[in-house]
């Protein structure tokens, strides 16, 4: 139990602003986001997402993009390990994803799960998908911002927080 309140911790202040004590007892500004009809335009349209062969698909050239199949060394990311069966790893993982700050669950498969997060100011989309293919014990990630070049790394720290939230909880 200690391990997933550190796990849930640990994204809690990752996905902050600030680290100091005084961002987390204020009140948070209101997003851009919010803005009515604003949000569409910073959210972007879904692209093409989900699984191509047996394989999410690659990145595009922008640097806002990471993915652990077949990807070139700027868009590689490791993907996700995991010891015992498959359907644990996934409840895990959708456990995990419960607690990640304004990400929500868009589609759940045996074997693929799709998430969106929201940037907290002006509510930016990304699109996070997860693959867990029967014959190897590893959840393949992908991860990439809708709209814009870069990220600034957003999506590859978000993915090593899964990953290191999964392995706190012996995944």
């Amino acid at each position: 139990m200690a391990s997933i309140l550190a796990c849930i911790l640990a994204i809690a202040l990752w996905a902050l602003p600030t680290c100091s004590a005084f961002a987390i007892a204020a009140p948070a500004p209101q997003s851009l986001g919010t803005i009515p009809g604003l949000s569409q335009v910073f959210a972007g349209k879904t692209p093409e997402l989900g699984m191509q062969d047996g394989k999410l698909f690659p990145c595009p050239s922008t640097p806002n993009c990471v993915v652990s199949q077949g990807a070139d060394q700027d868009h590689a990311i490791a993907p996700i390990a995991y010891t015992g069966n498959r359907e644990e790893a996934r409840k895990l993982l959708i456990k995990v994803l419960g607690v990640v700050p304004r990400t929500e669950i868009v589609t759940q498969q045996e074997n693929y799960i799709r998430v969106k997060s929201t940037s907290h100011i002006m509510g930016f989309v990304d699109d996070t998908e997860f693959y867990l293919p029967e014959d190897e014990p590893v959840i393949h990630v992908r991860a990439a911002a809708r709209l814009g070049e870069s990220d600034l790394g957003v999506n590859r720290r978000r993915l090593e927080q899964i990953r290191f939230a999964l392995q706190d909880l012996g995944v």
